[in-house]
């Protein structure tokens, strides 16, 4: 049976404040968020943008968001995990002022924002799945706890996904800092020699120094590589990639079964927004303001991350009259995490769009 995605459309010409109320009405209409009640602890999972990063979801529309929850008598939080590659998101004390200067205060959303410490004490929860290729996922416990989870996506492309949405900002996003790696760990990056001009960009960006030069040509230590794909990222002339022959398409799978860890136990008291909005070829991860490869489309609601990401998709792609995520990323293919989740009975692609004014 199809799922139902909400949409509401909206262009960069339009004002944060319309959009505001745009979202507004999108909320009301769909009755997604009309689990939340009294006595419930809910967390909200957003990407709070590396520095120089503008692609975030703004926090004006998280307030939206909260205020609701809030006016239902929930108890709600924004929150986000810390990452394995090099920035101002790798510790909780710098991501939390970075996620501050970008407007994620509790006077602009209403609500507290809390960046859980990985060192902390009962920071992780394992959680037995038993799945293709993750028997335990490592889950941060603030999410895992919460009573109901609320996902707000900036759908986008990525570098390893080929787009990400709703499903990566569960299975990737919720992780601790170890389950991300055993997210990462088959993927480690090949250098091709030939494109090699010797920069040390790569060198710079490698937060476990897993990479050197030699004679003007980089070399990785697949032995100290933690897969975290911040030099593929960081290589401006093609010279370092996946070997996707090696079974790199893994990481889309055990994204989704951490997925399925994290939805684990939540009793359908989940929803989710995804915002296609300053669509980039890459991720909010990136600390530089990365150019649209997509003109805005709108803001997506559902209970099926699933639905909910392949209706951005279809609508995105036929925005541009081209599958813009495969010609940006040609050898990924960001249908596979769809196609599992609704394997692992996370969702339906079929999906009924409906479109609020």
């Amino acid at each position: 049976m199809p799922s139902k995605v909400y949409f509401t459309r909206v262009n960069e010409a339009e004002s944060s404040r319309a959009i505001a109320q745009k979202l507004s009405i999108l909320i009301e209409k769909s009755k997604v968020l009309d689990f939340a009640g009294k006595g419930l602890n809910i967390a909200v999972k957003m990407h709070f943008g590396e520095e120089g990063n503008t692609g975030f979801v703004r926090p004006e529309y998280l307030r939206c968001i909260c205020e609701y929850m809030n006016r239902r008598g929930a108890g709600v939080f924004l929150s986000d995990t810390n990452t394995l590659y090099r920035g101002r998101r790798t510790n909780s004390a710098d991501h939390l002022k970075l996620a501050q200067e970008h407007g994620f205060t509790r006077d602009n959303v209403s609500v507290d924002v809390i960046i859980p410490d990985d060192n902390a004490d009962n920071a992780a929860v394992d959680m037995r799945i038993n799945r293709k290729y993750i028997k335990v996922a490592k889950v941060a416990r603030i999410f895992s706890d919460a009573d109901a989870l609320v996902g707000v996506s900036h759908f986008k492309g990525h570098i390893m996904t080929g787009f990400g949405g709703a499903l990566k900002n569960l299975g990737m996003g919720c992780a601790t800092r170890v389950g991300k790696l055993m997210q990462h760990s088959d993927v480690a990056p090949v250098v091709y020699e030939n494109n090699c001009v010797g920069c040390g960009a790569c060198v710079k960006v490698c937060p476990v120094n897993a990479i050197r030069l030699e004679n003007k040509k980089s070399v990785i230590d697949g032995s100290k590589c933690i897969g975290c794909a911040s030099c593929i990222a960081a290589c401006r002339y093609s010279a370092i990639d996946v070997n996707w022959g090696s079974g790199a398409d893994t990481i889309q799978e055990k994204m989704v079964e951490y997925a399925s860890a994290v939805l684990k136990n939540k009793n359908n008291r989940v929803a989710f927004f995804s915002f296609a909005t300053k669509i980039t070829k890459e991720c909010d991860c990136l600390a530089k303001d990365d150019p649209r490869i997509a003109p805005d489309v709108g803001i997506f609601a559902s209970k099926d991350p699933v639905s909910i990401d392949k209706a951005s998709l279809d609508l995105v792609n036929a925005a541009c009259r081209k599958d813009i995520f495969k010609e940006s990323h040609p050898d990924r293919n960001g249908l596979k995490q769809l196609e599992y989740a609704q394997a692992l009975g996370l969702g339906s692609l079929e999906y009924e769009l409906i479109e609020l004014q």
